[in-house]
């Protein structure tokens, strides 16, 4: 299964000085980014792919470390290119145990008819890309959900 998470919760865009691209996630996204650890557990996972923005890696980086993997990240799955590079690097990763960390908009790139993807949600794919699963935003304590809203 892939899985599609969207990174976690960043501090207010109009308020940051930066280039949005380094961003980071804000206090809740931290919180957030920790419980999908818990969260995903269930699911096997061999790769990490991120988006380069650092709201996106910050957010896989907890399961990264608790899988003992690296945070790839790809130019494809930048809010610049995720709609066709992003969209084209799912699909080849797809049946793979893989979970790829993007933006918002890449879900409407990748299915016919996305489910709703707020911010540290996952949307769990089969092999044919078909939705199989929707997890909230995780809570504090990382209990699975049942639907993506």
């Amino acid at each position: 299964m892939l899985l599609l998470v969207r990174h976690a919760q960043a501090g207010d865009r109009l308020a940051w000085a930066g280039p949005d691209a380094a961003r980071p996630l804000d206090g809740r996204g931290r919180r957030q980014a920790e419980a999908l650890v818990v969260q995903l557990a269930p699911y096997e996972v061999a790769r990490i792919v991120s988006s380069p923005a650092a709201r996106c890696v910050q957010t896989v980086e907890p399961l990264a470390r608790a899988r003992d993997l690296a945070v790839e990240t790809d130019d494809a799955l930048s809010i610049d290119g995720q709609s066709t590079d992003g969209a084209a690097l799912v699909e080849s990763l797809a049946g793979n145990p893989v979970v790829v960390c993007a933006h918002g908009g890449l879900e409407h790139a990748v299915l016919d008819d996305p489910p709703r993807w707020r911010k540290a949600a996952t949307i769990v794919l089969g092999p044919d890309l078909r939705v199989l699963e929707g997890l909230p935003p995780p809570d504090r304590s990382g209990r699975r959900g049942k639907a993506v809203g």
